[in-house]
């Protein structure tokens, strides 16, 4: 991989932190590609080719908060990183996971909607393996695979905007969810 060009780093980082202002102010329907350019200062072209489309866009935005949402997961401190048991690590896994949806909901709604498996990438493989490991500890391992899913479910984002869910009632439901396992 090559590194990226200063200047490119700094277009980068411009146009992420212009279309972070419109999702702020405006909402993710003022998020086009046109108002990005035009208030970022760059070419529309530009734009098109740096991340292809509003989707593209909206994945790039979403990517620093999951990078270091992982980042916490896999090496932070208990109970959300290593040193805590597994059944402490799964509720706080999925407390943080249902903070960090509705943190950006918008943009993992248009992010896990463009396609239709878009919601299973890489951030989605990498929260179920996760709990199928940690599940794994808590149940027979043939049956953590199916649990994961179950559990990473009501955490969809168009889920939870239809239902209109709230960090309290997900908590709670997913607690209720993991309380079940036994």
């Amino acid at each position: 991989m090559t590194a990226e060009r200063a200047d490119a780093a700094r277009n980068r980082a411009k146009i992420l932190a212009t279309a972070a202002e419109i999702v702020a102010t405006q909402g993710i329907d003022g998020l086009t590609m046109a108002e990005v350019a035009a208030a970022s200062g760059v070419g529309v072209g530009t734009l098109y080719r740096r991340f292809g489309d509003r989707s593209g866009l909206a994945h790039a935005l979403i990517d620093a908060r999951e990078r270091e949402f992982q980042q916490a997961f896999l090496t932070g401190p208990p109970p959300l990183g290593p040193g805590a048991e597994p059944a402490e690590r799964l509720r706080a896994f999925l407390h943080a996971l249902a903070d960090r949806t509705l943190a950006q909901l918008d943009l993992l709604l248009m992010a896990e909607t463009a396609a239709p498996f878009a919601r299973f990438g890489g951030a989605y493989e990498a929260y179920h393996q996760h709990l199928s490991l940690l599940l794994g500890h808590l149940r027979p391992p043939a049956e953590a695979p199916f649990l994961a899913d179950a559990l990473l479910a009501p955490l969809a984002a168009n889920l939870v905007a239809h239902r209109g869910y709230l960090a309290d009632t997900l908590k709670s439901g997913l607690d209720r969810l993991l309380l079940s396992l036994g």
